[in-house]
């Protein structure tokens, strides 16, 4: 409202003198669009006047009748009755179809959601579970051959490996491939060929990706019985379509020799768990005694550990000597040091000791995770949570579910999208009720929100696009820029009809000067986010659905606000009028009625209130009256002859 006036007063409309006219090519174009825009307003000025005509149209409606009385005589006339309607409740019926339609394409799962969009990032992350135990060399061999399976995937360029970098049983290896425009097939399809080769290599579990979308937690106090239900539950979840992936926390423990000393003999000996402990620790576990130089001048760890053969299995280390507390002379008549075998002081038995403990809201838990291919997110988590809730009901007490990932944080995105959707509607309503000094007239401009609805899951749906949180921005977004259309009819409609034009014509005549810029808004917007919507470059992927719900939601609500808003300002503004010719008339009915009680009852003279009047009796009564006939029928005459100002009478001081 700055800029563009003061470019308006510089540059001229160049009319047919415009130079650009004499390029053939531009000429044509403009010609075409201004021929298209001329038919525009002879179809919307018939639509809009028929829209706003007094036509009647007659519908015949089955009538709810008891089944008994179908089967008498007149059955025709109890169940079909006649209606009329205008074509304003036509429009409006159309408009609620249209609005109905919307809520039952998204309430019927035709249109995936889903919190975040998958991206192509050219980028593959890969995680190799192994069996508990594994030794260095057999992961690396394990390695090798998940390498060797990928090796004639031209799309991967670099690759990188971690054995045993982030977990003892998990080797990491990262994929880069080419640029998304150099390779024919898209990551999600790469990953799949993946999955389905290392399939064949046993051993081996791959899950693909950091964070997987799919997360519930079994909270419980018994190990034992979490297991059970956490292997109920992954059988189930594995049998949802989409769901690829799927492992749980429930891992076998790493095999260990567990060693229970018998505190009684080991006392009688003189041996302690901790003397126990200190000797088998360098012998089974190894330490570092001394370091040592070397011909590189580098220092090296010095480790003291039994050879591997010998500390394998329980029977080995039962076989290790211990030195007591006491003495014993040998054979050459020394005295040496008591020596037992470890066998005859502890039980040596074999056992699990568990990788990770974890816990969660002070109980031990135990987690199911898992990835989606082939499906939106959205939907799969859906169906993982009514699974959940169903299962919720029948456990035992002490034990619940908690479901995280992209689920949990698509309900919160959906909980705050409506606190925010609901808040934008308060103030865009208390904008227009401000501006417009009317409470109904901003009803008639938001009536163009709900109708944005259907144009963006039309093109979510035409596009094959989900519904997830940047589409939900682009919705937000489409509350403020849909309400312009609206507002440039009602405001013309208002200043027409304060010109002295009646309500009908002054909303064909908004709608005739107001089509042209309505159409040059709406195309710049339409074109504005065209290459948004089309998703070029890599990451495009997650912005474009925003671009395409607004260009879907500007259009539709475009095309219906050009007739829904007008008739629904009609209804509004002649019930506007009614209430306030009904709020004016009452308060000229107050008005009058206080004057005239104001005419009945004298004022002192002194003013400070109503004169007492005095008991009549029979000799002033009838002289009272006349004077006071006399007296009234003066003022009468003098407030008949003085102006009126406002809605009060001018009265002659009281003698």
């Amino acid at each position: 409202f700055t800029l563009d006036p003061m470019l308006s007063s510089l540059w001229h409309d160049p009319g047919e003198k415009s130079r650009l006219l004499r390029i053939a090519p531009v000429r044509i174009v403009l010609d075409a669009f201004e021929h298209f825009v001329q038919w525009m307003h002879r179809v919307y000025g018939r639509l809009l006047g028929w829209t706003l005509s007094e036509k009647r149209y007659r519908l015949w409606l089955p009538r709810p009748t008891p089944l008994h009385f179908v089967r008498e005589k007149f059955a025709k006339r109890a169940i079909v009755r006649r209606m009329i309607i205008t074509p304003r409740g036509i429009v409006l019926w159309a408009a609620l179809g249209t609005f109905v339609v919307a809520i039952a394409l998204l309430a019927s799962g035709k249109i995936g959601t889903e919190f975040v969009p998958d991206v192509d990032q050219s980028w593959i992350s890969l995680r190799l579970t192994t069996p508990p135990g594994i030794s260095l060399e057999n992961a690396d061999q394990k390695t090798r051959q998940v390498e060797a399976a990928l090796a004639d995937i031209t799309e991967v360029v670099a690759t990188d490996v971690n054995i045993f970098g982030f977990d003892r049983n998990s080797v990491r290896i990262q994929l880069k491939l080419k640029d998304r425009d150099q390779r024919a097939r898209s990551q999600k399809q790469i990953e799949q060929v993946i999955r389905d080769r290392i399939a064949r290599i046993p051993g081996v579990t791959v899950s693909i990706g950091f964070n997987t979308p799919i997360f519930i937690a079994i909270l419980g106090p018994d190990v034992e019985k979490l297991n059970a239900i956490t292997t109920e539950m992954a059988a189930k979840i594995g049998q949802i379509p989409g769901i690829v992936d799927l492992e749980t926390s429930m891992k076998p423990g790493t095999p260990a020799l567990s060693i229970k000393p018998n505190t009684d003999v080991a006392s009688d000996l003189g041996l302690s768990v901790a003397r126990i402990g200190n000797a088998l620790r360098p012998l089974v576990a190894g330490e570092t005694v001394t370091y040592w130089l070397g011909p590189d001048g580098q220092n090296y760890e010095v480790n003291v550990q039994l050879p591997k053969s010998s500390r394998t299995v329980a029977s080995d280390i039962g076989d290790l000597l211990l030195t007591t507390g006491k003495t014993m002379t040998d054979a050459g008549g020394m005295t040496v040091p008591q020596l037992v075998p470890l066998r005859q002081v502890a039980t040596i038995s074999t056992s699990e000791s568990p990788n990770v403990i974890k816990r969660q809201d002070l109980q031990r838990r135990v987690a199911i995770y898992a990835n989606v291919n082939g499906r939106p997110t959205g939907d799969v988590g859906k169906e993982v949570k009514r699974l959940v809730q169903a299962r919720q009901e029948s456990l035992p007490p002490g034990y619940r579910f908690d479901i995280g990932g992209q689920t949990e944080e698509q309900d919160q995105s959906a909980a705050a999208a409506g606190a925010a959707l609901v808040l934008a509607i308060v103030f865009i309503y208390l904008i227009l009720a401000s501006q417009f000094a009317s409470l109904l007239q901003p009803i008639a401009i938001m009536a163009a929100l709900p109708f944005s609805l259907i144009g963006v899951l039309i093109a979510l749906l035409l596009t094959g696009t989900t519904l997830n949180i940047f589409s939900v921005i682009g919705f937000l977004m489409l509350m403020g820029l849909v309400t312009k259309n609206a507002i440039l009819l009602v405001d013309r409609a208002n200043q027409r009809q304060r010109e002295g034009l009646s309500r009908a014509a002054a909303l064909l005549d908004a709608g005739q000067v107001r089509l042209r810029p309505i159409l040059m808004t709406t195309a710049a917007m339409v074109f504005g986010m065209l290459p948004l919507a089309i998703g070029f470059g890599e990451g495009s992927e997650q912005q474009a659905p925003m671009g395409r719900a607004i260009i879907g939601g500007v259009l539709t609500s475009t095309l219906l606000s050009l007739l829904v808003v007008p008739v629904i300002y009609s209804y509004l503004d002649r019930w506007e009028t009614l209430v306030k010719t009904w709020f004016s008339k009452g308060v000229e009915r107050r008005a009058a009625r206080e004057a005239r009680e104001e005419e009945r009852s004298p004022q002192r003279p002194d003013g400070r209130g109503r004169a007492q009047t005095p008991e009549p009796n029979a000799d002033s009564f009838g002289g009272g009256a006349v004077a006071s006939t006399e007296s009234a029928g003066a003022r009468g005459e003098l407030n008949a002859a003085l102006p009126r100002v406002g809605l009060h009478t001018i009265r002659p001081p009281r003698e």
